[in-house]
């Protein structure tokens, strides 16, 4: 009994036709039909009664037609899972992140996901929200982790909420400290200070834009335009002011002084997002665990 003469007999049970079967597994009708009489053969009994136009099950296909959906379902199972682990051997993994993140919450764990993957290519794209969620749906990303609420809300994307993380001031040291003690920075305490603000599209930009206008001004730009690098290399040569993620401020703090937002702050909340209408890669769910348990 072959692996191929059950899924012929399947096709035929299923379409009870000779011709049709044949066309649903892609081989010529006469060689269908020869391999369903070698099966029959095989097993010692006839599988189908044959009439003009009229093709049914005996009693041997009926009992063997289960088996042979089980047995053609288990070895699908089988290829799956092997596809897997080769997923996990090879392969690559493409993960979209806005570029404070990278800086911040990705280096640890993008590292701990190589030293155990090695063979997993990691193709990692920046961008803000709104330019990720564009690239997820359009099947350019595996994952990207997204900050929430998302820009255009889109039920096609399932999101996972990663970590609530709070936004601090930086600025130089040589510079006076911001805030009225320099322990911490009321929101209010920025309209007196020159920002150094993020490119358009960016989400910390939009945040913080949106926070000082909720306390009645709007901010002062002393240099606008940059990525997270940029802006804080302005901070340290004393342009002005940022607000930041405090996982950035605090791998980059070498040369910057972090004061703390005062209460009730600023936070973001950042997700991770995949598309719902298809399962991530092996490799991609590998590194979604990773970053859900860090």
């Amino acid at each position: 009994m072959h692996f191929q003469q059950l899924q012929y007999f399947v096709a035929v049970a299923e379409t009870r036709h000779f011709t049709r079967a044949a066309e649903v597994v892609h081989v010529a009708q006469p060689s269908l039909s020869q391999q369903i009489k070698a099966l029959e053969r095989e097993l010692g009994a006839d599988l189908f009664l044959r009439a003009r136009g009229n093709i049914t099950l005996t009693d041997a296909g009926e009992a063997l037609l289960p088996l042979a959906r089980r047995i053609l379902a288990d070895a699908d199972t089988a290829r799956q899972e092997v596809q897997e682990l080769v997923q996990l051997r090879s392969g690559r993994v493409r993960l979209g992140a806005t570029p404070s993140l990278c800086t911040g919450l990705l280096p640890d764990v993008l590292r701990a996901f190589h030293d155990r993957y090695p063979g997993i290519r990691l193709l990692i794209e920046e961008g803000g929200s709104h330019d990720l969620v564009r690239e997820l749906a359009r099947g350019a990303l595996d994952l990207a982790l997204v900050v929430l609420p998302l820009p255009t809300p889109s039920p096609a994307l399932t999101t996972v909420e990663l970590l609530r993380e709070d936004l601090v001031v930086v600025s130089s040291p040589e510079a006076p400290a911001p805030g009225r003690d320099g322990r911490q920075v009321r929101i209010a305490d920025l309209e007196g200070e020159r920002l150094v603000m993020f490119r358009h599209g960016y989400d910390l930009r939009e945040l913080t834009v949106a926070a000082c206008r909720a306390e009645g001004f709007e901010p002062d730009f002393a240099v606008e335009g940059g990525e997270m690098d940029a802006v804080l290399g302005f901070v340290r040569a004393g342009l002005g002011v940022a607000v930041v993620p405090r996982m950035v401020a605090t791998r980059s703090g070498r040369g910057l002084r972090v004061t703390p937002l005062a209460r009730p702050g600023l936070y973001r909340t950042i997700a991770l997002a995949h598309r719902s209408d298809v399962a991530p890669p092996r490799a991609a769910r590998e590194l979604q665990r990773m970053l859900l348990e860090r």
